[in-house]
């Protein structure tokens, strides 16, 4: 089911990145889209999307930021999810939008996995590394699991460094055991 919803999302999110570019409002739009989505993660608001008694421009209502209006680009955005019964797709066309946003500003997400916080000194040490084998500007998505022990896996989406203890622990077992 995931794979379908990425594959319905596809066409979307790149329109919606089209969008905001000719408007110069990628920014803005990473926003909206990032609200839109959080909304229709709610399941009380996905089972109003399901309801046929709902309008579309209700749906459109709920999933706007404050601020931004029915008739802006956004808007009409979203109003032609809720005609097409698409709203449920809102977090995985955000997600693309922000890939294809990274990608135009030549950026990458890397997800760090640590055993311990990482303090300011060692991400931002980390970020520079990153940034010259990448050759790209690097954000950095940090999260802690104790269970590595010791180390980072560094995840960029395409490539996986794992440079954990228990990485290397279950290397030298299968070493062993070979």
């Amino acid at each position: 089911m995931a794979a379908q919803s990425i594959t319905l999302a596809r066409p979307y999110a790149r329109a919606a990145f089209e969008l905001a570019q000719a408007e110069g409002a990628l920014a803005v739009w990473s926003h909206a889209l990032a609200f839109a989505a959080e909304v229709a993660r709610d399941a009380r608001v996905a089972a109003l999307s399901t309801d046929p008694r709902v309008l579309p421009e209700q749906l459109v209502a709920l999933h706007l930021p404050e601020g931004m209006k029915a008739d802006s680009a956004f808007g009409k955005f979203l109003g032609e999810l809720a005609e097409q019964h698409r709203m449920s797709l809102l977090p995985d066309i955000g997600a693309l939008y922000e890939t294809y946003k990274r990608e135009s500003e030549s950026q990458l997400l890397v997800k760090i996995t640590s055993a311990m916080a990482l303090d300011a000194a060692q991400a931002e040490q980390l970020k520079e590394s990153l940034k010259r084998r990448f050759k790209r500007e690097i954000e950095l998505e940090t999260q802690v699991d104790p269970s590595l022990l010791g180390g980072v896996v560094i995840d960029t989406g395409s490539e996986v460094i794992d440079g954990s203890a228990r990485g290397r622990l279950q290397r030298l077992a299968s070493a062993l055991t070979n």
